[in-house]
């Protein structure tokens, strides 16, 4: 699998065709989304569950890729699922557990904004979890991932990266901006100065959990508009993958709209 390093981070879209390959795929994505749903016909059976997990650098460009992918969609269609820390209660219980409630359902599609793997990252470096734990979760996470897929689940997993130079300046803009500074945290600066140990677990993970059932992509998201349209057209395209493997007929793409 491709390394942290061979990511093109030069990589970058002038606006226009930004929002001229996100208003395509995004009209393309819709359409399978119904689909999925059962909803482009009375009596259309409903497809496999689709889950989406986004992990990546803080400041990564996750949000944005979040809020152009559901852009397009009926909000009562597409359910997104926020984690943080976890609870205290949470935490007497096997880590996997609070994440089983958002597992989408045959005709459902969640997006895992951060997800299962901060076992193998953040509990990982921050010595949360003990050594004996996160070396064990590889095989639990393959596991977990593999039962779903045996479901019908399609998973699409993404990582959003971006230099440490980048992300600095991430990271002073949302400090100047009265609207975004909630999203910068004393914890992100000091995950920042543990870059080099994230690196190593953001390796191992991939080559650890990177399955024909549940395959990671990698993003490069130097660019908020080139990491934007990878994603949407990455989905677009593993869904329509997954649904041949599945023996699930989706329609042919919708006629591009004019303005006529």
């Amino acid at each position: 699998m491709t390394r942290l390093d061979d990511l093109d981070l030069s990589l970058k879209l002038k606006r226009r065709e930004q929002d001229e390959r996100l208003m395509r795929a995004g009209r393309r994505l819709a359409q399978l989304r119904l689909a999925l749903g059962g909803k482009l016909h009375p009596d259309d059976p409903i497809g496999p569950p689709l889950a989406i997990v986004m992990e990546g650098w803080d400041a990564g460009g996750k949000g944005g890729a979040i809020k152009r992918l559901v852009a397009p969609l009926d909000s009562r269609h597409v359910r997104v699922a926020s984690f943080s820390a976890p609870t205290p209660d949470e935490l007497r219980h096997h880590y996997l557990k609070r994440f089983w409630i958002a597992i989408p359902g045959h005709g459902g599609m969640t997006i895992f904004d951060r997800s299962w793997y901060g076992r193998v990252l953040v509990e990982r470096v921050e010595g949360f979890a003990t050594e004996e734990q996160w070396r064990r979760a590889y095989d639990e996470i393959n596991e977990f991932e593999r039962t779903q897929a045996a479901e019908g689940t399609i998973f699409c997993k993404f990582w959003f990266h971006i230099s440490p130079e980048e992300q600095l300046k991430r990271f002073k803009r949302r400090e100047r901006d009265p609207l975004k500074t909630y999203k910068i945290t004393d914890e992100d600066w000091r995950n920042r100065d543990k870059r080099p140990q994230y690196e190593e677990a953001v390796e191992e993970m991939f080559a650890r959990t990177d399955t024909l059932e549940a395959p990671w992509t990698l993003v490069e998201g130097e660019s908020k508009r080139f990491a934007r349209v990878k994603v949407m057209e990455c989905v677009v395209e593993q869904i329509e993958r997954g649904c041949a493997a599945r023996g699930f007929a989706l329609p042919q793409p919708l006629e591009p709209e004019t303005n006529a």
